[in-house]
């Protein structure tokens, strides 16, 4: 295994290097063969991802992840419309180059060139495989795509129609590799420092803290996101309300979803009245501070007759038996991990906090450096919450969901970066390619 897998990535460098001296137009028509050869494989790729299907039902996979690992013909017409937009995203190598000119006549030029050799590991979606691999190709990247082995059907057979496409363009099928699925394959790639230029990680928080402990190769943090929206005292409620319903319904199973509601102690009463019969509507839970859980309470939010049989203010496990003291209780009492949890799904964590030095930091102790949004009126407050977070994007009077590559006009995108290093927020064509300076002389010696 350790030999494939370095094996692959050295083909992998090789193949990269002939790419990189391709023209926008061969990249582009690089694309338009694999979009093709994903339609001519599309009955091959529906059933292999039905027998992963399968397989997951038959090893109890949860209702989320079989959704996530569907790839049916409505979404593989999608990823390869993907493909296609991805085409006609503008190229981030042939952006002019910033230069000038030095008192010594050197001229020096910042050129965009591609990282190299990308490693992505990632879970349950397969129509990541080519995602990833479009975009890395289009930046001048070749990929290795490690991926779960609860899509690796559906992944070989993706990756069967990539190469077809890359063989009609006139390319090395070396350029978008689908690795074996095993963890040993996971353990080779992250050891491959040298021959793997950087590794991004896509999924939940233990593959993303796994793949940055293990790895020898850099890694770019992507994804786990503890989103909190902060009602401010000076909100106006009725804007507020639609932002948290946005942020936590729109789709809960994605890392710019809120996770926790904070609400100042001033309108708490008021705002947790109206917005928390509207989530228990949509079927959340909410995970409540003994503040925020006494003005549900008071306010009949969570009363059986509000939120259906057997629904109510619950006990949590630990403090009673089970889950809840009512089966399906829809408003119980906060743990402490509840405020670094990130649910991906229909629960959301509220806290009253007294202003915005306790909202601060709470997100400075909770947040994950994603995405942190402010409901509020009062400018002075926005901009000292907009300078204070530490966070990949923040936002005022605006939903968290927004941060996305295609909402900020990037195109698609690989992932939401995390850190601070390279990329931050949604990363796009232009964060899979990094510079190098071209310096022009005349003879110039120092």
């Amino acid at each position: 295994m350790a030999m494939d897998v370095r094996s692959m990535a050295r083909q992998a460098r090789a193949a990269q290097r002939r790419l990189e001296l391709t023209t926008t137009e061969e990249r582009n028509a690089a694309l338009e063969a694999i979009a093709r050869a994903l339609e001519a494989h599309a009955e091959r790729i529906v059933a292999a991802n039905a027998a992963d299907l399968a397989a997951a039902e038959e090893a109890g996979l949860s209702g989320p992840m079989i959704a996530r690992l569907r790839l049916d013909e409505a979404k593989l017409a999608g990823v390869i419309r993907g493909v296609r937009a991805v085409a006609e995203l503008p190229d981030p190598l042939a952006a002019e180059p910033e230069a000038w000119v030095r008192p010594n006549g050197l001229r020096i030029q910042r050129v965009r060139v591609p990282l190299g050799v990308i490693g992505i590991i990632y879970e349950s979606r397969p129509g990541v495989t080519v995602d990833a691999a479009v975009l890395c190709l289009k930046a001048g990247n070749a990929v290795l795509l490690k991926g779960g082995k609860e899509a690796a059907r559906s992944n070989a057979a993706l990756g069967e129609a990539m190469a077809a496409g890359l063989r009609d363009a006139g390319l090395p099928v070396e350029l978008a590799q689908v690795l074996p699925s095993s963890r040993e394959a996971a353990a080779e790639l992250m050891a491959a420092h040298g021959l793997v230029d950087v590794l991004i990680p896509r999924g939940g928080a233990g593959l993303i803290r796994a793949t940055v402990e293990q790895s020898r190769v850099p890694v770019i943090e992507t994804g786990t996101g503890v989103c909190h929206v902060y009602v401010h005292a000076a909100a106006d409620l009725g804007m507020a309300r639609e932002i948290v319903l946005n942020a936590k319904l729109s789709n809960p199973a994605v890392c710019n979803a809120a996770e926790t509601l904070l609400v100042d102690r001033e309108v708490a009463g008021r705002f947790l009245a109206d917005v928390g019969p509207a989530l228990l509507a949509a079927g959340v839970r909410l995970r409540a501070c003994p503040e925020a859980l006494a003005l549900l309470a008071e306010a009949g939010v969570g009363a059986s007759a509000g939120a259906g049989a057997g629904a109510g203010v619950g006990v949590r496990a630990g403090v009673g038996a089970g889950e809840g003291a009512a089966a399906g209780a829809a408003v119980e009492p906060a743990r402490e991990d509840d405020w670094a949890a990130e649910y991906l799904g229909l629960t959301l964590a509220v806290k009253v906090v007294a202003g915005l030095d306790e909202a601060l930091a709470h997100i400075a102790r909770y947040g994950t450096g994603h995405s942190e949004a402010i409901v509020t009126a009062d400018a002075a407050v926005a901009d000292r919450f907009l300078r204070s977070v530490d966070a990949a994007t923040v936002y005022h009077n605006a939903s968290t969901r927004f941060t996305d590559g295609g909402e900020f006009g990037f195109g698609a995108e690989i992932g939401i970066s995390t850190q601070k290093l390279h990329a931050r927020g949604p990363m796009g064509l232009a964060e899979l390619t990094t510079y190098k300076y071209v310096v022009l002389g005349s003879g110039q010696v120092r």
